[in-house]
């Protein structure tokens, strides 16, 4: 058998200024693709034959320019094409997120332009992000599709090899089947649906009970993404029959996975602290224990953000604390490139800071450095990537240290902040460019605080900017 396979992940941020070009993509061709998308084993393992298409992955980064995704587009089209009188079926990784000017989702309308090649019924399998998009024609058009459970995604990687699994499975086997959708007036930030808290963690054991039955093949519950507006946004569930004969049955699955995800709607909730940043640094700076851990969720990289934002740095500097202070990191370019071309030790004047609005406001500070290194990759990323540099600086007369950083990066696990020269040990507040806490973060922290600044991934639905949406839609409307 033959699967031609390929990826296209970016989850784009509206809300920053910046878009992305070709080269702001890790692209690969060739084996390579199999390799990055991590799933060539289970392939192996089955006796299935890979054809490669692209792998192309921007992360949570901004809107893709037309042009850059209509040359991914062109990769996913031309190889399909060429194969098509071999194709058992195709196996894609795409985000779910993403957001093409003039086109919109840039995953619909790959899968829309696959399917209109291939017909309707050469089997198709998707695995994505459940911080996705969905509709019923991109649902629909799928033969299997199925999101991660975890939020972090501590199993995107295991995600991935249970979908090619499933997918050969289904090749041995082939059955006139397509996933079943329901759309849920329902909207949800990531930070308002930690799969370690409820109701999440309920939804998921619904789920997996569901996967249990024989009759049903899988079962996801999409959150959705709330960074760029469009028709598409908001929570789905999407179930997926067994055989042909369960495709009624799984229509009356998905009725009920429906109900029980909407019957919860008023449990979703930030975990832990989430307050106003004010408070968040009152709350940091009374705490007695150590470290406290402060994610700046306005400015949350993980969701786009460019990291810039100084907001909680000049909140530190006005308190004037004698609590030791790490920001790790923020990311300035230019200060950067001032920086990493001096020796440790050596000390300068600086404005720290973007400056591009209120957010980003520079302050101008005397530094001295203390140490170099290099940005590491965190959970299923490849984590000795070099994905930028950063160095390390104490900010003289106070108790601050900032990690400047060249590119936008959060710092989520222990090995990243090592990679940057960084002993967190010896820091009582530890500020990171999160929404909420990864596990290190969590696990490490005394005290853990989502600070609710402002900025580009604004934690408060009611006051971001939707036009488009379909509505009602709650918590935005009283439903």
């Amino acid at each position: 058998m033959k699967v031609l396979i390929g990826l296209f992940t970016c989850e784009s941020n509206a809300n920053v200024p910046l878009k992305n070009e070709i080269s702001q993509f890790v692209v690969a061709f060739g084996d390579e693709v199999a390799k990055k998308a991590r799933v060539d084993d289970v392939f192996a393992q089955e006796g299935v034959e890979l054809i490669p298409s692209i792998y192309a992955s921007a992360g949570a980064s901004g809107v893709i320019k037309k042009d850059c995704f209509e040359y991914i587009e062109s990769c996913f089209t031309k190889a399909v094409k060429e194969h098509l009188h071999e194709l058992d079926g195709i196996w894609l990784h795409l985000h779910g997120a993403s957001e093409v000017e003039e086109i919109g989702s840039g995953d619909h309308h790959i899968l829309k332009s696959i399917r209109e090649i291939v017909g309707p019924y050469l089997p198709i399998a998707v695995v994505c992000d459940p911080h996705g998009n969905l509709c019923k024609e991109y649902v629909e058009n799928c033969t299997i599709i199925r999101s991660y459970r975890e939020s972090p995604h501590t199993d995107a990687d295991a995600t991935k090899k249970y979908v090619a699994k499933m997918f050969c499975d289904f090749l041995k086997d082939r059955q006139n089947i397509h996933s079943i959708y329901r759309k849920l007036p329902l909207i949800l930030g990531g930070e308002q649906s930690v799969s370690t808290d409820e109701p999440v963690c309920s939804i998921n054991k619904y789920m997996d009970e569901m996967e249990k039955d024989p009759r049903v093949r899988s079962a996801s519950w999409h959150v959705g993404y709330i960074r760029h507006d469009a028709e598409v946004a908001g929570c789905g569930i999407v179930v997926v029959p067994q055989n042909t004969e369960d495709q009624e049955y799984c229509e009356q699955k998905a009725d009920e996975l429906a109900k029980f995800v909407w019957d919860k709607r008023h449990e979703f909730h930030y975990t832990g602290f989430a307050i106003a940043p004010e408070k968040a640094m009152e709350m940091a700076l009374d705490f007695k224990d150590k470290p406290v851990m402060i994610t700046d969720s306005g400015d949350n990289v993980t969701s786009g953000a460019t990291g810039w934002n100084t907001f909680v740095l000049r909140q530190a500097l006005v308190a004037k604390s004698e609590k030791k202070f790490l920001f790790s990191n923020i990311c300035d370019p230019q200060s950067f490139n001032i920086l990493n071309n001096m020796e440790i030790g050596e000390t300068t004047d600086i404005e720290l800071g973007m400056n591009t609005n209120e957010n980003s406001k520079s302050v101008k500070v005397n530094v001295t450095i203390k140490a170099k290194g290099y940005l590491r990759g965190y959970l299923m990323h490849v984590h000795d990537a070099v994905y930028g540099y950063s160095v390390l600086v104490h900010i003289n007369g106070t108790n601050i240290d900032v990690n400047v950083a060249s590119t936008r990066q959060t710092m989520c696990e222990k090995h990243q902040f090592d990679a940057c020269g960084i002993d967190w040990d010896n820091y009582d507040i530890i500020v990171v460019k999160q929404g909420y806490a990864f596990p290190e973060i969590k696990e490490k922290g005394k005290l853990v605080i989502m600070s609710l600044t402002n900025g580009s991934t604004l934690q408060d639905t009611s006051r971001l900017p939707f036009k488009r949406i379909m509505r009602p839609m709650y918590p935005i409307d009283n439903i």
